[in-house]
């Protein structure tokens, strides 16, 4: 039996304790918002531990999390050491979910199997890759202990933050320089392999006007009014944008969307404030500096005919795009050998349209790819929505993969 076979029969036998740990960690809520993540981490830390690993936690702190709009954050990193020299590797997933609203048929923090499936609100994205990643070194680790020569550093780097933007979950263990991984894998599903992925620009933009009687409403400055020509301004041309073509297989063209509004006093006033948050999605070719004053001026011009109204416009997120770096192949030649071998298909490198925190190891010069458990699309595992689910089968294997891809770049 070669290296390969042996860490699957490893991962095969283990993979009922490798549910049960997945269960564990979705039971503890770590919903963003609020935010309030630590207490997730402590029970992934409580869970590595009993396990025999090392868990370094760096809490970030409060008053970066307050002015970033969160409570508490943990992140957790795991090395493990194989012999001398040779690549770090980290395998990162996020801990932090979108909160699970209504519509269940499940509880969403109890992390209920039936028929193959286990149900719950992150079990897809990603407590799942937390199960696979820890699992996958756990394989490597009872490898090394058998014999095999294996030569470098595997790290587990298990953030808080993805939700938000990942600036307090691996923005701030690069920043603070208490990691420098020679590869990286993230977070992602177990049939394709992401190499690329577009970056988001979200703005609030706040509109002032003049409350008055709706009597009279010439006494006032609507503010609803010239927010109205913002949004044909904004839906112009996000209509436009669909002529603006990727040339990354996966990704189509850019986006852009008003996701979020609230303002005015009542029903019979006229109303003298509007508030509302948009999302630019920007293609891996888009400079985003120049997508960001586009989206100022077409803003500004729309309400520059409207006496006395002001606007304001504030930067809530300014993610760049995942782009491969030198050294990706690797990885993702790797891990499609292995994937081939045990999902019996071709698993193909492509991007998506979404934006992660695995482009914080992009602009840190860490070549990093996407992969891990679940299904071929988001829709499928519910991800996001009721019933969030993941194929345990689809666990199992990732893991195989997963492990024999790291171990390929352990090999002396």
């Amino acid at each position: 039996m070669n290296a390969h076979d042996e860490l699957g029969r490893w991962i095969d036998a283990h993979h009922p304790e490798q549910t049960e740990f997945l269960r564990e960690i979705v039971k503890v809520p770590s919903d963003t918002p609020p935010g309030d993540n630590a207490p997730a981490a402590e029970k992934a830390a409580a869970l590595l531990t009993a396990m025999k690993f090392g868990v370094e936690r760096h809490p970030v702190p409060e008053d970066f999390l307050r002015a970033y709009g969160m409570r508490s954050v943990t992140n957790l990193i795991v090395r493990q050491c194989f012999g001398s020299g040779g690549p770090t590797v980290a395998l990162n997933a996020h801990g932090d979910v979108v909160p699970p609203g209504e519509g269940w048929t499940k509880p969403p923090y109890a992390g209920v199997v039936e028929d193959g499936r286990m149900y719950g609100r992150g079990v897809a994205v990603s407590k799942s890759d937390i199960a696979t990643y820890t699992y996958a070194l756990a394989a490597l680790r009872a490898r090394a202990a058998g014999g095999a020569a294996l030569n470098g550093v595997v790290e587990l780097h298990f953030t808080y933050d993805e939700e938000f933007g990942g600036l307090a979950g691996p923005g701030w263990l690069l920043e603070h320089k208490l990691t420098r991984p020679d590869f990286a894998i993230a977070a992602s599903f177990s049939y394709a392999v992401v190499t690329a992925h577009n970056g988001c620009l979200q703005l609030e933009v706040t509109v002032h006007g003049k409350s008055g009687h709706g009597a009279m409403p010439e006494t006032g400055r609507d503010a609803f009014r010239a927010g109205t020509a913002i949004l044909n301004a904004i839906y112009a041309e996000a209509d436009a944008l669909k002529a603006q073509k990727s040339r990354v297989k996966g990704i189509d063209h850019p986006t852009m969307i008003v996701g979020l509004i609230n303002g005015g006093i009542n029903t019979n006033v006229v109303p003298d404030r509007l508030t509302l948050r948009m999302d630019r999605r920007m293609i891996p070719e888009e400079n985003p500096a120049e997508v960001e004053t586009r989206v100022r001026s077409l803003i500004e011009r729309a309400v520059a005919g409207h006496d006395g109204i002001r606007v304001e416009i504030r930067r809530l997120l300014l993610a760049n795009a995942l782009k491969p770096l030198p050294g990706h192949e690797r990885l993702v030649g790797s891990i499609q050998k292995h994937g081939r071998r045990v999902f019996g298909e071709d698993l193909p490198a492509v991007g998506v349209p979404l934006y992660a925190d695995a482009r914080l190891y992009g602009e840190h010069g860490v070549p990093i790819v996407m992969y891990g458990a679940g299904p071929r699309t988001i829709a499928e595992a519910n991800a996001k929505r009721p019933d969030e689910n993941l194929l345990l089968e689809d666990l199992r294997r990732a893991t195989h993969v997963v492990a024999c891809a790291v171990y390929d770049l352990l090999q002396k």
